[in-house]
């Protein structure tokens, strides 16, 4: 029987992580090779070529990228135009009225994607209920298509009025443009979005307008360099709203990919919840540009029905990722008042942090958790990176000197800084929307995140810090829990009283058709389809809106059992209830294909002994403690119920957990590190009520 190997690949700002699964044997391996910003291509065939496996024997390769993500942050993706009805020309660039920092003087909004010059219009007119108002006029169409042409636009986006209850307009505008202008990249908003707001709708064509020749490029070469290598399994790329969806499919929707980045993170957390049976989870994931936390709750991550990049909407449902930049390559530096802060700037890839050796000269997080004794120089990081202390402590020092601390203080400043950040990340996803961390365990993964997560759990009271196995390239691991999925909806403005199950299943009959017609056209047969309906539903008069499972019950009684389920997750998420009457808006239906899940091997349990330090490490904590001695353990040598006691630092092949005086760790079935996490007086260092911000010798 010929091997056959499952890889998932995740493109990170700094590194790459691979995870290849073995389908014969079941056995799971984690590694790293360096982001190649330049040519990312380049670095996904590095990381598959560090795998056991030849490109022949892979069955599913499942990749994360944020290339899509990259080219809205650096305002360098493709040359585009939009297409509105006459009338309604302004639509995208005049957005919503609102303004969310309403006492920030000096805010301005992000830079645009397009200007006037490039958005047009065309006489035509649906209305709300599909009924055309005035037909397409094809003539001043196609010289709108021929001025696309001549200008040389690499895409358009294309957003009638009411095209979410009517697209014939639309559908006959890309006929056009494809024979006016066949080199025009075309995205249309009824493709991505069937639902009405259309400055939402307009907005998340744009997007896709935007980075779709770019994804489109990346995405040929690298098939068509894999192919030349073998390779002939199914190709999946993970989407922002959980799961996967086929690489055909992305090519058409590049939207989907724009914040699936951390997703691959947050679906394996999930998977690992109900592994080990821990339901509530807040998730951790520090890599070496950013951090993104985000929740687990009752098993399942939370979902929101659309996001946001830079303030524009993206009218897709999105996992609730909350990022910031705190990564092992945030850069320190000083502020205009000589505080010290870190981030969001990082080093990235290349140069990367001073200690990599690579050219880097700015102090970064890695230098100072390297100078500080965190982490150590005698195994190389992921296996062939070796880092360089004395360069982390001379890109430390010109800081140091300005600020009048030590270059160990200053380091440790740092990783504190660091620290409270990341705290407030998961303040925002806890605290800010009403849930208590304490409720929750903390998981931790990727490169950085062993690195702080007992000292944020301590500072926010969460009692119990879970680091899974190969930690460093979890991600990658997620994304093999990662099923095809792809999301539906129509918008139904009606009473809620009005709704039964003949209404439900018009409603959703062409939904459910073109969501089994999709999914058996990618290789799904009927028993791997999964079909989920769901309604968003509110006050009447509100603007924002609650998602409820449609109930499995006669038709008389969906209307009482949706409203007594969205009474109370109502009152869950915004802390009250009214008397008001009930509407639905918007009919949601998520479509499933089914993938073979990994099985994650238990780990052996250790006969008899413990396990045995490797030695110890000198970890600076303050100028009182200068030089503590840390234990040191190799996490491949530890087996299942063995338990260490901190101070002690734990280096594995990805990453390395560092746990403090008073915290205890119990390694569990799966290889999991489970630590109770130890109370303030243990840890003097560590105090809720230090500042977080260093400040220059003498001033106030």
């Amino acid at each position: 029987m010929n091997r056959t190997s499952r890889i998932a690949i995740d493109v990170g700002g700094t590194f790459t992580d691979v995870v290849e699964l073995s389908s014969d044997t079941g056995e799971i391996t984690f590694d790293k090779v360096p982001t190649t910003p330049e040519e990312p291509t380049t670095g996904v065939l590095a990381a598959f070529a560090v795998t056991s496996a030849a490109l022949q024997e892979v069955t599913i390769f499942t990749h994360g990228t944020t290339l899509g993500l990259n080219a809205l942050l650096t305002r360098n993706g493709a040359r585009m135009a939009v297409i509105g009805t006459l009338g309604f020309r302004d639509v995208y660039l005049l957005g919503r009225t609102d303004r969310r920092p309403m006492y920030n003087l000096t805010y301005r909004p992000p830079t645009a994607l397009l200007e006037r010059y490039d958005t047009f219009e065309v006489p035509e007119r649906s209305l709300f209920d599909g009924s055309v108002l005035r037909p397409l006029d094809v003539e001043a169409a196609r010289a709108v298509a021929a001025t696309v042409a001549e200008r040389g636009y690499d895409s358009v986006a294309v957003a009638f009025l009411h095209s979410y209850a009517n697209p014939a307009h639309e559908l006959q505008m890309r006929e056009i443009l494809a024979e006016v202008a066949p080199e025009v990249v075309v995205s249309l908003s009824h493709e991505l979005s069937r639902e009405y707001r259309e400055y939402e709708r307009t907005s998340t064509a744009v997007l896709d307008a935007y980075v779709k020749p770019i994804v489109r490029r990346y995405l040929t070469v690298l098939q068509d360099r894999l192919a030349d290598g073998g390779f002939a399994g199914r190709f999946l790329m993970t989407r922002s709203g959980g799961g996967a969806m086929t690489a055909s499919a992305a090519r058409e929707q590049p939207v989907s990919l724009i914040l699936s980045g951390p997703a691959g993170g947050v679906i394996g957390a999930a998977a690992f919840a109900r592994l080990i049976d821990r339901p509530n989870l807040i998730t951790i994931d520090m890599g070496g540009t950013s951090l993104d936390a985000s929740l687990i709750v009752d098993n399942e991550p939370v979902l929101h029905q659309g996001a946001e990049f830079e303030s524009l909407p993206i009218n897709t449902p999105s996992l609730y990722i909350h990022t910031i930049g705190a990564g092992g390559g945030s850069i320190a530096w000083l502020d205009g008042a000589g505080a010290l802060q870190v981030g969001p700037q990082s080093a990235g890839a290349a140069p990367g942090p001073a200690s990599y050796g690579r050219g880097g000269t700015a102090a970064t997080f890695t230098d100072a958790a390297l100078a500080v004794g965190y982490m150590g120089a005698s195994a190389p990081l992921g296996g062939r990176l070796t880092l360089d202390a004395g360069l982390a402590i001379s890109a430390i020092e010109p800081l140091a000197a300005e600020v009048g601390l030590s270059p160990l203080a200053l380091a440790r400043g740092i990783v504190r800084i660091s620290t409270t950040k990341i705290m407030g990340a998961v303040r925002a996803i806890t605290v800010e929307v009403g849930r208590d961390p304490k409720d929750f365990a903390l998981l931790s993964f990727g490169g950085g995140g062993g690195l702080v997560a007992l000292d944020v759990a301590r500072e926010l009271g969460i009692g119990t810090v879970v680091v899974p196995p190969g930690q460093g390239a979890f991600s990658a691991f997620g994304m093999l829990m990662a099923d095809v999925q792809h999301d539906f909806s129509r918008t139904a403005v009606i009473p809620l009283a009005a709704l039964d199950t003949d209404l439900l299943d018009a409603t959703y009959a062409p939904m459910t058709d073109q969501a089994r017609e999709v999914l058996t056209s990618e290789g799904f047969a009927g028993d791997g389809q999964v079909l989920m309906r769901s309604i968003d539903v509110r006050y009447s008069g509100q603007e924002h809106t609650v998602t409820v499972l449609v109930p499995d019950v006669p038709g008389a009684e969906v209307a009482a059992v949706v409203e007594k389920e969205f009474t109370e997750l109502h009152e869950r998420q915004y802390g009250h209830g009214m008397d008001d009457p009930i509407e639905v808006t918007t009919m949601r239906l998520r479509a499933t294909g089914l993938v073979d899940k990994p099985t994650l091997p238990r780990l052996a349990a250790r006969v008899e002994g413990g396990p045995v330090s490797t030695g110890t490490r000198s970890v600076y904590l303050s100028d009182e403690e200068p030089s503590v001695a840390y234990a040191l353990y190799a996490r491949e040598e530890l087996l299942a119920g063995d338990e260490i006691a901190g101070p002690a630092v734990v280096s594995e092949h990805t990453a390395t957990t560092v746990m403090h005086a008073g915290d205890h760790m119990h390694v569990g079935g799966y290889g999991e590190m489970v630590i109770a996490v130890g109370t303030f007086d243990t840890v003097p260092e560590t105090t809720a009520d230090q500042p977080a911000v260093l400040e220059p010798a003498g001033k106030a």
